[in-house]
């Protein structure tokens, strides 16, 4: 899977789950600041990265996680390392 693959996955689910508008999402984004996500929001992130890439996001993985271009990241690197 190609890290594009990945942004272009994460960025429908944002839209389709969360109700992000896509002129929002971009690789800066803050994901509390500039997206609106809460501490429960995280915990369905990481549910929808377990069901969509095989991925478990620990919380202190998730606290290091600050804008959608680290998420990103980090998703990709996890999948290399498979």
């Amino acid at each position: 899977m190609t890290r594009e693959n990945v942004v272009r996955t994460i960025n429908g689910l944002l839209t389709e789950e969360f109700e992000i508008e896509e002129k929002a999402i971009s690789s800066d984004a803050h994901l509390k600041d500039d997206l609106g996500l809460e501490s429960l929001d995280f915990v369905d992130i990481a549910v929808i990265v377990q069901k969509e890439f095989g991925l478990t996001l620990k919380g202190e993985e998730m606290t290091s996680i600050r804008t959608l271009g680290n998420l990103y990241d980090h998703i990709y690197t996890c999948i290399q390392k498979k």
